[in-house]
């Protein structure tokens, strides 16, 4: 994440903390480590200064071995710290320009270890925006020990519920789904509470009597009884084709004439998100098949916006579909990191047993395998990559899928003959220094900064990409760049 050599070009951000640490082990560094265990993970400095213009520099510590033991005994000790994140490859000293300097990496905290709190109190709970730390919300603590439990979020048996909650018709209609996707499952002549107890859609409370679960009353709900419960529930479908107009076409489950479940929005969505689709006409035993790799890839984003929402969370689950975009935002963050999530092989829904659901119709993917085949699927039609990020307060999930074709690779131009002018030089510095301020920015955002055109912006872009120093990601239209890890 950070080249020592070049030190100084960096500034604290999300990532990265500096500390002189001179005096010794600085008290405030347990707050950065609860903040970056909470958040993205980071790097803590120690050794390190922030001169006036916010640069960073290297002061030469006496004893960086005696600081390391310090920081060991005491991320060990339960009384100061809940757990401790680290492997002992994580913490070592580096010499930089001929000083010795302590490097902490903090990692980002697996679910089950969150929240990472200090001083034995759960309430000194800290996560990280910008270059500081601050004390997380009661909110944000208690979705922490939402997401830590072992049980998925919606397996929790509704005690206060009956089973006068489900919707008939949506109940009806899955079953009639899941006859189409698995003929003669074992579960198909089960009548319908059997049916619903198998599935996970209903519990066995506390009084020993059946009650509806949080997958069931999200999935088969009517929306008046599932907002009793969570009470921000609202999904949302927007179409955005006209500039001058909010919406062209709009879903709402709070409309009041239709279910307003989770169920039936997204069979209502997936039928508006293909309509433009392309189908290549395709025969498979004298029947056309008007299923391709870009039809199941929607599938696949569909359900996991939908069993990846925090329905407890504030602000709804929204999809806006464009002329040339479709974007997928869902309360709550991701539950592993971004990077292994797009490797794939790794599955950790929110809801797990509204997965199951899915899947019992053939949606979704329990594998890990659907964010990996959403990008091969984009990049074998040429499109711009997708772009996935995560947003804080609120905690949100955002997946940007853009249509618009990426251009032809321009070669790299050839830096090695001559020396960039000073300006150039000046101005690829003030990119990176904003860039270690505010992680990501746009053409505008650079446009904005160094007083240039989009076009003379874009050309210098191209040239820090092709150098290495920055990367892109996202369409041409909401194209984004940070630095490179």
């Amino acid at each position: 994440m950070i080249d020592f050599s070049n030190i100084e070009q960096y500034r604290e951000n999300n990532r990265i903390e500096a500390k002189k640490a001179l005096g010794g082990l600085p008290k405030s560094i347990w707050e950065t480590y609860s903040a970056f265990a909470n958040t993205y993970g980071g790097i803590i400095l120690l050794g390190v200064e922030e001169w006036a213009d916010k640069s960073l520099h290297t002061v030469d510590l006496p004893d960086p071995e005696k600081l390391i033991k310090e920081f060991w005994d005491i991320v060990n000790n339960p009384n100061k710290t809940s757990v401790n994140v680290l492997s002992a490859k994580d913490v070592f000293v580096q010499e930089v320009n001929g000083d010795h300097i302590v490097v902490i990496n903090v990692p980002r905290a697996e679910r089950s270890y969150k929240p990472v709190y200090v001083d034995g109190n759960p309430l000194c709970t800290y996560r990280r925006n910008g270059e500081g730390d601050y004390r997380c919300t009661k909110e944000e603590y208690q979705a922490m020990v939402r997401d830590a439990s072992v049980k998925t979020q919606d397996m929790l048996v509704l005690n206060e519920m009956d089973l006068t909650v489900f919707n008939k018709e949506s109940i009806r209609s899955y079953r009639q789904r899941m006859r189409l996707s698995r003929p003669g499952h074992v579960w198909e002549a089960l009548e319908e509470e059997d049916f619903l107890l198998k599935l996970g859609a209903i519990g066995i409370g506390a009084d020993g009597q059946k009650h509806p679960t949080s997958a069931g009353l999200l999935m088969f709900g009517n929306e008046y009884d599932i907002v009793r419960e969570f009470n921000a529930y609202f999904l949302d479908y927007q179409e955005q084709y006209d500039a001058d107009t909010r919406w062209t076409d709009r879903i709402i489950s709070s409309s009041g004439d239709w279910s307003g479940n989770v169920y039936d929005f997204y069979f209502r969505v997936y039928n508006k998100l293909i309509q433009d689709i392309k189908v290549p006409f395709k025969m498979e035993g004298g029947t056309r098949v008007d299923d391709t790799a870009v039809h199941q890839a929607l599938r696949e984003a569909l359900a996991n916006c939908l069993v990846n929402a925090d329905y407890y969370g504030r602000q709804g689950l929204v999809i806006i579909k464009k002329r040339d975009s479709i974007t997928m935002a869902n309360p709550g963050g991701f539950r592993i990191e971004i990077d292994a999530a797009k490797s794939g092989g790794v599955s950790d829904p929110r809801n797990g047993t509204m997965m199951k659901m899915f899947n019992l119709i053939d949606v979704g993917e329990r594998a890990g395998s659907g964010i990996p085949n959403i990008f091969r699927v984009w990049r074998e039609q040429g499109w711009a990559t997708p772009a996935i990020r995560e947003q804080l307060e609120p905690e949100r999930t955002i997946l940007v899928l853009s249509f618009e074709k990426t251009a032809d690779k321009k070669p790299p131009i050839k830096t090695a003959d001559k020396k960039p002018p000073i300006k150039t030089v000046a101005q690829k510095a003030a990119i990176i220094e904003y860039l270690t301020d505010h992680i990501s920015g746009s053409n505008a955002d650079f446009a904005e900064l160094l007083g240039l055109k989009s076009t003379r912006v874009k050309e210098l872009l191209r040239v820090m990409v092709a150098e290495g120093t920055i990367v892109a990601e996202g369409g041409n239209r909401n194209r984004t760049y940070r630095l490179k890890a």
